[in-house]
């Protein structure tokens, strides 16, 4: 698959914060993905052991959801852990695991964040940016913003706040299980996300492409 590199991964902490805000501003969060045009959807995770990071991107049939590539990449860690600059982190072994892929998604869901994000640009935006293709943040863990606990029953959502801005929305994929974190990327919208995200679900907590990416991206050799 072809990306748009925007730019090289070797920054320091102060240099990617600089490139995150410059980046924000490229970032489209309120364009509805056409659902039904949807064929493939792929979900994206990142493993790190022993300061080796496993990428994973599992491309599944929509709405079947039958998986159709798997693909790995791996590197050594390159960039220190620190909240807010995950994708300068997961980025450069991202990169290689995209440019492997042999059937191009329509979108990609993230095991991790949009622009429910400090700066509006987490992993999904920023990645959504070199793939010029729809992507969306599924978090499984609160990052920032406020909001009230969704109803019990699957499919009850509650809008993530943050200085008045709609950021994002806690999902109900499964009831009385806790809820993920929903974020548009980047050519999504997040009422079109959240439907997405809820049709990506069945038996699990976890939309399928998340779930089937998660595994692979631990089975590290």
């Amino acid at each position: 698959m072809h990306l748009n590199v925007r730019h090289d991964w070797n920054v320091k902490p102060d240099q990617a914060i600089a490139l995150q805000k410059q980046l924000a501003a490229q970032v489209i969060s309120s364009q509805p993905l056409d659902i039904a045009a949807v064929r493939r959807v792929a979900g994206v995770d990142v493993s790190v052991q022993d300061n080796q990071s496993q990428a994973a991107v599992v491309v599944l049939s929509f709405p079947e959801l039958q998986v159709i590539e798997t693909v790995l990449a791996s590197l050594p860690t390159p960039f220190p852990y620190i909240p807010g600059l995950l994708s300068f982190r997961e980025g450069p072994v991202l990169q290689q695991a995209f440019e492997k892929l042999q059937h191009e998604p329509d979108v990609f869901i993230f095991d991790g964040m949009g622009i429910m994000h400090p700066r509006r640009i987490g992993i999904a935006s920023h990645m959504g940016l070199w793939l010029e293709r729809p992507t969306i943040g599924c978090g499984k863990t609160h990052f920032i913003g406020a909001y009230t606990e969704p109803a019990v029953e699957r499919g009850a959502t509650s809008p993530v706040r943050e200085h008045g801005e709609v950021i994002g929305a806690v999902l109900r994929t499964k009831t009385g299980v806790k809820p993920v974190y929903i974020s548009p990327g980047h050519l999504a919208d997040l009422p079109t996300a959240l439907e997405l995200a809820l049709r990506c679900t069945t038996r699990y907590r976890l939309p399928e492409p998340i779930r089937a990416a998660h595994h692979a991206a631990g089975q590290m050799g």
